[in-house]
Parts: C-alpha cells; structure tokens; sequence
C-alpha cells in the first residue's frame, strides 16, 4: 500500500534523524515504525528494553562478519 502523508517539519527531522540513528532510510523506518505499532495492538505492552531487543535482532538478520554470522560469533565467544 502506498499513501501520502504531510508531517510537521520536525516531526519528519526527527523521524529522519532516527532513521539515520539506525541505518535506514526515511521510508524504511517509517514502515518499521508502522509496523511494530500495528503490531503491538491487542498485544500486551513491552518494556522499552524488549522493544529495544526486538528492533537489534530485526536488524541483525542476515548481518554477518567475514562471512561468519552473529550468532556464530556469539557462540565462539561463550565457548
């Protein structure tokens, strides 16, 4: 779906500084943003610690360092 929407300017300086924050482009968060909250609805609330845990593990999918992926990493790591 695609739809037009006009925002303040420093509403969208904000968003576009978080954006930046995490990598993305405006539109990009601005779907991720749209979709975690329709995605809280009827959900029970997280902390901002679990919203937080959430977002780093969508955004490490399919990161990898050197060819080895996190996970692995991690597991190197505790071994």
């Amino acid at each position: 779906m695609t739809f037009t929407v006009e925002l303040a300017p420093s509403v969208e300086a904000g968003l576009l500084a978080q954006a930046q924050a995490n990598g993305l482009p405006l539109d990009a968060y601005v779907a991720l943003v749209l979709e975690e909250r329709s995605w809280a609805i009827g959900q029970p609330a997280l902390t901002r610690s679990q919203i937080a845990g959430e977002r780093i593990r969508e955004l490490r999918k399919g990161v990898t360092l050197g060819g080895i992926s996190i996970r692995e990493l991690i597991e190197d790591g505790r071994e």
